[in-house]
């Protein structure tokens, strides 16, 4: 058992592990659904996935760079979530434009690089970030994770959690970290922690350069997370893209 502690949120997360037998093969079972909900339990390599319109993003443009959070303990469940994936996916038209994001970037700032935190996001680890924050309302849990019912672009690949590095490989300071579920962390807040003194003209600048470069090829930001960005909106994303289910 493992406790976590956010501000008065106090959350407690049991983890388990089950054993599988990677010799069993069962085809991915595809969910009769609207928004073509596609179960991918077994899959087992890129090309499958890549039947999906979904690509490696790093495939595109070696210039981005990726560090899963959740596939490693530095996250806000200190746990690894992904246990198999390990690369950053997401659909090819999602893709193509970050890939412009980043040459866009390189121009205005030779040098500097997006930084993927994360991208595609099966259901089944939405799930868990979700339960894991169980102490919040609703109402508040889900300006931080999406409610799992509801399906999240991450789990369409058409969202992505990102930075930038400057020219050194140092994450620009953006005056709160990753997964920060305080309010000095929501871009809708900015305005007032500025005239407070408590966000400073660099974490200004530096969100906004973010911000900008990934708004020049028609992402949207999340007014309550400065590092997550969608691609479209959740109705049409339910109507172009396929939700995956579980770790590839």
């Amino acid at each position: 058992m493992r406790t976590i502690i956010f501000g008065q949120a106090f959350i407690v997360l049991l983890c388990s592990c089950a054993e599988t037998d990677p010799s069993k093969k069962v085809a991915p079972k595809v969910l009769k659904a609207s928004s073509q909900q596609i179960s991918t339990e077994k899959l087992k390599d890129t090309a499958l996935v890549s039947q999906f319109n979904l690509v490696d993003v790093q495939s595109l443009n070696k210039d981005i760079f990726v560090e899963l959070k959740y596939a490693t303990k530095d996250n806000f469940m200190g746990i690894i979530l992904y246990e198999r994936l390990k690369k950053a996916y997401l659909q090819k038209d999602v893709a193509e434009r970050l890939s412009k994001v980043q040459v866009y970037l390189s121009r205005l700032k030779p040098g500097f690089h997006l930084l993927i935190y994360d991208a595609l996001r099966p259901v089944s680890v939405q799930q868990k970030m979700w339960d894991a924050l169980d102490s919040l309302p609703p109402v508040e849990r889900g300006k931080f994770v999406s409610n799992p019912k509801n399906r999240s672009l991450h789990n369409m690949g058409a969202a992505v959690d990102l930075t930038i590095l400057d020219q050194n490989g140092v994450p620009l300071d953006m005056g709160a970290g990753y997964d920060d579920i305080r309010q000095i962390a929501y871009p809708s807040m900015e305005k007032q922690f500025v005239a407070e003194g408590k966000l400073m003209v660099v974490h200004m600048e530096n969100r906004d350069l973010l911000r900008n470069v990934m708004k020049s090829q028609g992402f949207r930001q999340l007014q309550t997370e400065w590092w997550h960005f969608n691609a479209c909106s959740r109705a049409e994303g339910l109507l172009k893209y396929k939700v995956l289910l579980e770790e590839p």
